[in-house]
């Protein structure tokens, strides 16, 4: 495994049975549905946006993105969204990374550019649908790149762009979270733009943590997909946290650390006190 690369503990053993689920007519029943959201998106939204409107193909982005939400039974719950509906205003928008849900979420409530790894862009339904928000796709292998990439973040930062960024740098369970790592940040501090974290967690109607959304360990994207479809009554729930000024922070290290322990602090008042940071056994990772 390349060093630099983030990787995180979290298995097979962080996936804990479901109290409720549903039966495998209404799971594939769901699939299909996601299949005919994908479907409609690709054959007659895509081409429709690249004619319309911004107000018109930010609608239909964000119709795309909750209605694949939908389409797997979950719901979303979002508190401080005025954060993130501001419009012309750059801003980094950084978030815990659990699930391929967590970029459905975040995009229905406002489409926005995102950094993702290059291995997204391949997946089926996910890739598809952020590649026509704009993601820009990062080889997590090849460092020469970042330097590139966060000048274009920078760029787009200033010129009133939202951008989301997992600065984990891998998916976790959700009751565990991985530390920030500042690279990202930079674009921020050179763009003049302000950090918003999100705390992102996956629970049941009835308020109970699940980590059976989360995409970890050994799973394909396959067996994830299929898992999320059994779940009965999730919910997908975003806290908007405080904004974080342009120039409160020295650096990129310290920017990461103010927006780290935002969403530490907000998961763990969620999880009851579940959610402890892990540090990353390799200090490279914190590039």
């Amino acid at each position: 495994m390349n060093r630099w690369i983030p990787a995180s503990p979290c298995g097979p053993g962080c996936v804990g049975p479901a109290s409720a689920t549903v039966g495998p007519v209404r799971a594939a029943m769901r699939l299909v549905r996601a299949a005919c959201v994908l479907l409609a998106a690709l054959l007659f939204l895509a081409p429709l946006s690249t004619v319309a409107g911004p107000r018109t193909r930010e609608s239909l982005v964000r119709w795309v993105f909750g209605a694949m939400l939908r389409a797997f039974g979950a719901r979303l719950e979002v508190r401080g969204e005025l954060g993130l509906t501001t419009p012309h205003r750059g801003a980094l928008v950084v978030v815990n990374h659990v699930s391929w849900l967590d970029i459905l979420a975040l995009n229905s409530i406002r489409p926005m550019r995102s950094v993702a790894k290059r291995e997204i862009k391949d997946w089926p339904v996910v890739g598809p649908l952020a590649a026509s928000a704009g993601t820009v796709f990062l080889d997590r292998g090849a460092l020469r790149a970042l330097p590139g990439t966060v000048a274009e973040l920078a760029e787009a930062l200033r010129g009133g762009a939202l951008v989301s960024a997992y600065p984990e740098g891998t998916t976790w369970c959700g009751r565990v979270t991985g530390r920030f790592r500042p690279a990202v940040f930079q674009a921020a501090i050179d763009g003049g733009v302000p950090v918003r974290p999100v705390s992102l967690r996956y629970r049941l109607a009835g308020g109970e943590a699940t980590s059976w959304p989360a995409f970890i360990g050994e799973d394909t994207l396959i067996d994830s997909v299929r898992r999320t479809a059994r779940l009965r009554g999730l919910v997908v729930q975003l806290d908007i946290l405080d904004e974080i000024a342009p120039g409160r922070a020295a650096d990129r290290r310290e920017l990461a650390g103010l927006a780290q322990v935002q969403v530490v602090e907000s998961l763990t008042g969620s999880l009851g006190g579940e959610s402890p940071v892990v540090t990353p056994a390799h200090p490279a990772a914190l590039v």
